[in-house]
């Protein structure tokens, strides 16, 4: 049986995330860059990616860029 590790992933937002924000992403990894903030960590399926998404619109967050990080 092969057993994969899940899939790491970026997500860009536009501006910095307070620190109330970020704790919506308890699953992520946050950091501030120039006028962006980046989550970052592993998606295991599908699942956990829709959720993601979902909370990103919920707290009303602009999605600038999402991408596959390289294993």
């Amino acid at each position: 049986m092969i057993v994969s590790s899940p899939s790491r992933y970026e997500f860009i937002l536009d501006g910095e995330l307070s620190e109330r924000a970020l704790a919506a992403f308890p699953e992520l990894s946050g950091r501030h860059r120039a006028l962006t903030t980046s989550l970052f960590g592993p998606v295991p399926d599908g699942t956990i990616m829709r959720g993601i998404l979902a909370r990103i619109d919920d707290l009303g967050l602009t999605l600038l860029e999402m991408r596959r990080l390289p294993d």
